[in-house]
């Protein structure tokens, strides 16, 4: 049976003499993959890999802040995607009639989602539910 150090060197962890460890980010953004399942607690995936849960909670950071990008999840699962806001000079877009009726909706600026050259504009009161079949039907980016 492997030994933790040779388990994480196949991995590409560099080991050092002192014991620091540098993780490479694509070994770091499996791990916290891993730790975003259901059930899953960062504690128990920090210690499997004999990392600090600190370290892992500071890489789920970089995930929310889209400086570590995570791989897909076979399972359809959820993952964190960088999200630029800007003030720039952006249109305002029209908004329908029937959303000014409903009371407890929430006039947000306009939404652009940017896939390679396209960029497909929504306005602020488009539902969270509608973004998401949008997210859903462009699919994964490589």
């Amino acid at each position: 049976m492997a030994t933790t150090v040779e388990f994480l060197r196949d991995y590409g962890v560099e080991i050092r003499a002192n014991g620091q460890k540098r993780w490479p980010d694509e070994v770091k953004a499996q791990i916290v993959a891993e730790s975003l399942k259901p059930g899953v607690t960062a504690n128990a995936v920090a210690a499997r890999y004999g990392l600090r849960a600190n370290h892992l909670s500071e890489w789920r950071g970089r995930a929310r802040d889209g400086r570590l990008v995570l791989p897909v999840m076979a399972d359809g699962g959820f993952y964190f995607a960088p999200m630029v806001l800007s003030e720039g000079n952006v249109p305002p877009l029209p908004v329908r009639s029937d959303q000014l009726s409903k009371p407890d909706a929430q006039f947000l600026g306009p939404i652009e989602i940017a896939v390679g050259q396209v960029t497909i504009r929504l306005d602020g009161a488009t539902t969270a539910t509608r973004i998401a079949a949008i997210v859903r039907a462009i699919g994964p980016s490589s």
